[in-house]
């Protein structure tokens, strides 16, 4: 049989339990405790696309690898690269397909009302939380996005797919 303060003793070592007692420690700083993680910006709201090899053209232009945030342009012709704020590559696109199922619901007079009574909601629900100190709900939380690249070998080019909300973009860069 074990005395007590045998097993409590054993129990106070970091090695032996399933989670430390304290937050890990980096560089003097507890994770968590850094402004990054208290003050952080929103998430972007473009799709994030993540480079795992660096992609060179043929004028010895690299996109090195990392995660990206992939923007489409107003006129729909390109695929804009940023990371950090920062435009890295623009990419044509040679094929844009917008979803136009969502605008015949709109024009549909049972649908206007079904949006006008959802929108009396949120700003409901949104008075109750800005009582409460809570941001408010936005349209922009519930949009659908993904971005994808894939290296084509027949033409030796990476085709990048852009897809955000009701729009999908593809582009192409030759590598």
């Amino acid at each position: 049989m074990f005395e007590g303060a045998f097993v409590d003793n054993i129990m106070m070592h970091s090695e032996t339990r399933a989670y430390p007692v304290e937050p890990q420690i980096t560089a003097g700083l507890i994770v968590g405790s850094q402004s990054f993680y208290k003050y952080s910006l929103r998430e972007s709201t473009y799709p994030t696309l993540s480079l795992v090899d660096e992609i060179k053209d043929e004028f010895g232009n690299v996109i090195p690898p990392g995660h990206y945030e992939l923007a489409l342009s107003d006129e729909k012709d390109f695929l804009i690269l940023i990371q950090s704020k920062i435009a890295i590559a623009i990419i044509p696109v040679f094929k844009v397909e917008i979803d136009m199922s969502e605008y015949e619901i709109v024009k549909d007079k049972k649908a206007l009302k079904r949006e006008k009574k959802e929108q009396k909601e949120i700003e409901k629900t949104n008075k109750k939380r800005a009582k409460q100190g809570m941001p408010p709900i936005t349209e922009e939380d519930d949009i659908y996005q993904e971005a994808s690249i894939e290296y084509i070998e027949s033409g030796s080019y990476y085709l990048i797919r852009y897809e955000r909300a009701d729009v999908k973009a593809w582009g192409a860069i030759k590598g």
